[in-house]
């Protein structure tokens, strides 16, 4: 591994990339408490899919304007201090849900909670690519990634303790859930100091020359532009990526818990463990994904072949949920489950670890950027619940849902272009 901050150990490296994880959970548990109340919810309100729906498709936006917003953001401050700031705003939003009595004031919360929430990312993938080098990185961003996995694994239980067929039963969740929050924030402040992450000045290098041809390769002295970064091609392959792993993920967060219930007639209480251990396939399959990228590394694979390899094996288990259309209620259906939750979850570290190669200066714009586009796609969830109430049927959607990566991994082998690989 690369040399720590001065006076800090790899044990305290890994230590950080442990409440990386914590911040994840949160940030799932958050989001995660409205998809696993959503029957309830929509009864209370009575809402159609399509409204309901639009209440993710509110959050969405929110999440592509903040993405951006902190990731400027992140690139100009020490995230030392934005961190904790936007995971207390995230976490009172989550708790304010609890407390809104109209559909309006829904939305409200969840789009004020998807601005903030979108804080997250910037500021964790700047705590990775500072503390790890290129062949760990893939490995710390399967830790980070798994608590999202953790907090989807966490949150259906938790609704079962706390959620009854009584109405507005559902409140007390969003209340709880969104005060954990403040725990992670006093460990954070505890075990971080500014000059751990503090932004690192860089010697200004002058312009190319008047009249230098533009598609000359830059200069390794000279970092590439943002600018120059965004008409790049492993921009554009990083963002038909994004999209289509966003796409799929975020489908089954949102639609899992009604697909079960209302497509398929499980209870409440047997969809909600089904969800469980959906999740805890994610995980699973996520930090398979870390170790398995340095396993392969240690066999001589290239650090972007062994990625590309655990992102192409996660894309073809996660494909196997075009078999939905077909499969009852039953066994087959949820082995199915389980196996798209095992690749699922396990594309976003290899995607997040080949966006750090891209730049250090520039690295929470880049990834703010990535974020803003792929979360305007949000409108997907508006659409998927007006065609659920045409049809009352979920199942082409989720099919769609989970042949999206293969989009992805056609790009990823496509486009990113081929360079020797400096980064064992």
């Amino acid at each position: 591994m690369s040399e720590p901050q001065a006076g800090r150990s790899q044990r305290w490296v890994w230590w950080i990339c442990g409440l990386l994880l914590l911040a994840s959970s949160i940030n799932y548990m958050d989001r995660q408490t409205l998809s696993s109340t959503s029957p309830q919810i929509k009864r209370e309100f009575v809402l159609t899919n399509e409204q309901y729906g639009t209440i993710e498709f509110a959050f969405g936006m929110a999440f592509a304007v903040g993405a951006s917003v902190f990731g400027f953001v992140s690139d100009r401050t020490n995230v030392r201090w934005l961190y904790p700031g936007v995971l207390l705003l995230w976490s009172a939003m989550g708790f304010a849900t609890g407390l809104v009595q109209t559909y309006s004031g829904l939305l409200l919360c969840r789009f004020l909670l998807g601005f903030f929430e979108a804080g997250h990312w910037p500021c964790a993938l700047k705590t990775t690519q500072r503390l790890l080098p290129p062949k760990f990185r893939t490995l710390g961003n399967s830790v980070l990634q798994s608590g999202t996995a953790i907090g989807a694994i966490v949150t259906p239980q938790i609704i079962k303790v706390m959620v009854t067929d009584e109405r507005g039963s559902w409140r007390i969740a969003f209340q709880v859930v969104g005060a954990i929050g403040v725990a992670w924030i006093v460990l954070w402040l505890l075990s971080v100091h500014s000059r751990d992450l503090a932004l690192q000045p860089k010697e200004k290098l002058p312009d190319p020359k008047p009249g230098a041809d533009a598609n000359l390769p830059l200069s390794p002295a000279r970092e590439a532009s943002f600018f120059e970064l965004l008409l790049s091609r492993k921009f554009l392959t990083l963002l038909i990526v994004v999209i289509s792993i966003n796409l799929c993920w975020h489908t089954f967060r949102v639609w899992m818990q009604l697909f079960l219930e209302e497509g398929r007639g499980y209870s409440r209480n047997e969809a909600l463990d089904i969800v469980t251990w959906f999740n805890i396939a994610t995980d699973v399959g996520c930090l398979t994904t870390g170790f398995a990228t340095v396993a392969l590394g240690r066999q001589g694979w290239s650090t972007h072949g062994a990625r590309c390899m655990a992102f192409g094996v996660c894309a073809l288990l996660t494909a196997s949920g075009a078999f939905f259309p077909w499969l009852p209620k039953g066994h087959s259906l949820e082995l199915v489950l389980m196996t798209v939750g095992l690749g699922s979850l396990g594309l976003f570290p290899c995607y997040y670890s080949l966006s750090q190669e891209l730049t250090q200066t520039h690295q929470g714009k880049i990834t703010g950027t990535l974020g803003t586009i792929a979360w305007t796609f949000s409108y997907w969830h508006r659409e998927f619940g007006r065609w659920v109430d045409h049809t009352k049927s979920y199942d082409v959607g989720m099919m769609v849902a989970s042949l999206l990566p293969l989009v992805a991994l056609s790009a990823m082998f496509w486009m990113w272009p081929r360079q020797a690989d400096e980064t064992r």
